[in-house]
């Protein structure tokens, strides 16, 4: 019985010792890669990190996202600590509008056992905290200069013409309306479609960046209103010219200026027809551009708007001679 004990004993002596020994090695080869070392001071930058911040608030003011930390420690650790990524954390778990101070001291920068902080750049963080709300802006358009003589600018089509946009309240709220940069028109003949930047203030940059609408500038020749008096109207019925009444009528359209400047036969410009009306003895008065006129006309009004056939003369009767008594 005796025996048996000591055997146990001597078992459980020799795991202790064992124990021991594996801790001693591992202590020596700790002080060998750690206390061993030559103790250096570093400068690193420890990122912050915004954690649990309310969905209906938001930060409104610039504020450092990185912090410069001065280190002390082994060689080993400080080099491992430059490669992972450490972060300062802010809980805002608890946050309301208005203006918050977070105190950053040596004790709050997460580093390894066996470093040491010794000071920290800056040692406070403002945050402005302010209602997240959506506002929808209209874009509006400014125009410069002026297209081509004889010509104008018809229409100026947007796209879009309103933008949504989430941010802090206190800035939306300044904001009534979006303006683009200049659209210069000067000198165009013709539709084209452009790319145009919008003149933001840099607090509506920072929230959606540099941004640009799509605007089509629709010109168009310079149209005046003309009327035309005593234009001839040309009837053909069943491939036979028809005469109507009235023979002429008058046109009131809308011409480009520039044929004004020229010595140009306005009836010329039209042609004028008279078109049966089914069940209906008046004809309708059709006017067109000539074949050969390529300037876009605007007919207005025709008066009178509906013209009748003439109507033919009774054929007169053959005069019967006079009997003589």
């Amino acid at each position: 019985m005796k025996q048996l004990k000591f055997k146990n004993l001597q078992k459980l002596w020799s795991k202790e010792w064992l124990l021991k020994f594996i801790s001693l090695c591992l202590a020596i080869l700790l002080w060998y890669y750690v206390g061993g070392e030559d103790a250096v001071d570093k400068n690193v930058l420890v990122p912050i990190e915004i954690i649990n911040m309310p969905k209906d608030l938001i930060i409104s003011n610039k504020f450092k996202k990185e912090i410069d930390v001065t280190v002390r420690g082994p060689r080993s650790l400080i080099l491992d600590m430059g490669k992972r990524e450490s972060a300062r954390q802010v809980d805002l778990s608890d946050a309301t509008p208005g203006t918050r101070v977070i105190t950053i001291d040596n004790k709050s920068i997460p580093v390894s056992r066996g470093v040491q902080v010794l000071r920290v750049q800056p040692s406070s963080l403002i945050l402005s905290l302010d209602k997240l709300i959506q506002k929808k802006f209209t874009v509006t358009p400014v125009v410069t200069g002026r297209v081509a003589s004889n010509y104008t600018l018809k229409d100026l089509r947007i796209a879009p013409d309103t933008i949504t946009i989430t941010g802090p309240q206190t800035v939306l709220s300044q904001v009534e309306s979006l303006k683009t940069t200049a659209i210069n028109i000067s000198g165009l003949t013709k539709s084209v479609q452009q790319q145009i930047p919008l003149d933001l203030e840099p607090a509506i940059v920072d929230l959606i960046g540099e941004t640009s609408i799509t605007a089509d500038i629709i010109v168009g020749l310079e149209m005046v209103e003309k009327t035309i008096t005593n234009v001839p109207v040309k009837a053909v019925i069943d491939g036979n010219i028809q005469q109507v009444v009235p023979e002429e009528v008058k046109v009131t359209l809308k011409i480009p200026r520039m044929l004004l400047k020229r010595d140009v036969d306005m009836k010329g410009l039209l042609s004028v027809t008279a078109a049966a009306i089914p069940g209906s003895e008046d004809m309708k008065v059709l006017v067109v551009p000539a074949k050969d006129v390529t300037a876009p006309l605007e007919i207005l009004k025709i008066d009178p708007e509906f013209v009748s056939p003439a109507k033919k003369p009774a054929p007169k009767k053959p005069e019967t001679p006079e009997k003589k008594p």
